[in-house]
């Protein structure tokens, strides 16, 4: 009876392992202090993720250029990047394809005593700029100041460079402005400093009523037809994981030390933001005011951000359906 007993629960050790070995593996190229990583670690820590049908393979990146070489070469299943790179990819005959993970964007800051309140007052000014001449962010504010007949390209003296810099620039008073990514906007404002108009409001501006995500998963259409349940229960599981970091404070302080953040204030403006940025809706109207931008960018930026391409590529966003 003994020796009965053991052999059932080598029996069972021995299906679970197989079971486990089945379970399709997504390899996500993740950058170092990147909100991805807070919630694939608060994934992790949800009782369902135990049970469900995939597994992930976290890889580290150095930048985002370095997740876009890892997914091209077939060294990551999925990464997060945006719409418009995805877009020009296909319009070169590769089958990638995109899904919302975040509409929080960009923001125009300024110190708290600026004289700067509005586009027209950066006439003259110093601005510094996170990424280069074809960050989304600085063709949207551009496209967007063109509407008050305001060159702003040539109406201000330029500073681009990585956001870490160009938070030091505007500290060191070397800048009079920065239009920086987000996460680096709410540093500043943490400390003080004062928000102009965010990537939701340039957009506004510029027309676009819709919430329109910045950036979103980015995979192999043909990988994604194949795993099709797979990435749909990933997909929604990641939902759940953002929605227990913005509801749940346990879970939020679990993945502090993630955010390389020592300060409660800066901290509490991080996770405002995050949970800001959450994609309640997409549908054809947010993928048609997506087509609308893109045509923007293509204008301001005279093709050099999308190619030659004149519109969004079909295909450029997956349905889940």
């Amino acid at each position: 009876m003994k020796f009965k007993s053991v052999v059932i629960g080598l029996f069972l050790v021995f299906s679970f392992q197989c079971f486990a070995v089945e379970k399709t593996v997504i390899r996500i190229g993740v950058q170092a202090a990147g909100t991805l990583e807070w919630e694939l670690a608060a994934l992790q820590d949800d009782p369902s993720f135990k049970v469900s049908d995939f597994q992930i393979k976290v890889e580290h990146l150095a930048n985002a250029e370095a997740g876009k070489i890892a997914l091209q070469s077939g060294s990551v299943d999925m990464i997060v990047s945006d719409w418009v790179w995805v877009s020009s990819l296909r319009a070169d005959g590769a089958d990638f394809t995109f899904y919302p993970y975040s509409n929080t964007s960009g923001a125009l800051v300024v110190p708290e005593n600026s004289s700067i309140h509005a586009l027209e007052d950066l006439k003259g000014k110093r601005l510094g700029i996170a990424g280069g001449e074809l960050d989304k962010n600085w063709l949207l504010l551009q496209a967007l100041a063109q509407k008050s007949n305001l060159n702003l390209d040539a109406s201000v003296e330029k500073t681009f460079g990585a956001p870490p810099l160009i938070n030091e620039q505007i500290k060191q008073n070397r800048v009079d402005a920065v239009l920086t990514y987000w996460h680096f906007a709410a540093r500043l404002e943490s400390q003080g400093y004062r928000q102009i108009i965010d990537g939701k409001g340039i957009l506004k501006g510029l027309g676009i009523s819709e919430n329109v995500p910045s950036i979103g998963y980015v995979f192999k259409q043909g990988w994604a037809k194949s795993h099709k349940q797979v990435i749909k229960g990933f997909l929604q599981a990641t939902k759940g994981a953002k929605n227990q970091l913005c509801i749940s404070d346990v879970a939020w302080q679990k993945i502090i030390p993630l955010t390389h953040v020592e300060d409660v204030p800066t901290q509490k403006i991080l996770r405002q933001r995050y949970c800001e940025g959450g994609v309640e809706q997409w549908g054809e109207k947010e993928q048609q005011a997506a087509a609308r931008i893109y045509e923007m960018l293509r204008s301001v930026s005279n093709k050099k951000l999308t190619g030659q391409s004149e519109h969004l590529q079909p295909g450029t966003f997956w349905s889940v359906e």
